[in-house]
């Protein structure tokens, strides 16, 4: 039946109409950003004032000491990456938690005289060519007030990039703690299973974090 539209018209009818239905769609980035970044959080009161003589990757050890660090020896890795997926190296990934005994590395700590002098408490390591970084340090403890967690900071060529907090998966005290329920069902990508590694015979466990951050082309080297 003919109403009235040639087969050219009908044509560049349809061919329109696609188009438009495609703007209405369209947003800008939105086929971009393949994964969420991962949910900032509080730095927190308690970054070292005074960092610590030994500021590397393996916080079970300072410098040349003998004694290591009191916990869970927990070997903790992941890879920095923007939200395409690409690496992100030469990043500065800092970490900083409490000892065995709850207390950070901080002069206002109440806890501080109680330091468990052997762990350095808080670490630094700058990611490789595939953006992955390493830690060795102990699974966190809980302390009044809070969830077991670590703090992770990422920065690169001097910008502050990240501040976030990672948490012990299925530890019961995670629902009540006030930040990780502030952060709602992102909270969920902060939490990190702490396996134990097959084979070891001093009980070690291994985290894998993987960290996401907003970073544009110009920012990468």
């Amino acid at each position: 039946m003919n109403n009235g539209m040639s087969d050219f018209g009908r044509r560049r009818f349809m061919k329109t109409s696609m188009v438009a239905g495609l703007g209405s769609l369209w947003v800008p980035g939105a086929f971009a950003e393949l994964l969420s970044k991962t949910p900032a959080q509080a730095e927190g009161p308690f970054y070292p004032n005074k960092l610590p003589l030994d500021t590397d990757n393996d916080l079970l050890v300072i410098n040349d000491g003998v004694t290591p660090g009191v916990g869970k020896i927990t070997h903790l890795h992941g890879a920095v990456t923007d939200v395409k997926g690409n690496p992100l190296r030469n990043a500065l990934v800092e970490i900083w938690q409490v000892d065995n005994k709850g207390a950070y590395l901080h002069s206002k700590d109440p806890r501080n005289k109680l330091r468990d002098k052997n762990f350095q408490g808080y670490g630094r390591f700058s990611t490789n060519q595939k953006g992955e970084y390493y830690f060795r340090t102990i699974q966190p403890v809980a302390y009044p007030g809070r969830t077991p967690h670590i703090h992770v900071m990422v920065s690169h060529k001097g910008k502050r990039l990240l501040t976030t907090q990672m948490y012990v998966n299925k530890n019961p005290l995670n629902g009540k703690d006030f930040l990780l329920k502030r952060a709602g069902e992102l909270g969920s990508m902060l939490c990190v299973d702490f396996k134990p590694i097959p084979g070891s015979k001093i009980g070690e466990l291994s985290a894998k974090f993987n960290i996401v951050v907003g970073v544009t082309p110009e920012d990468k080297e």
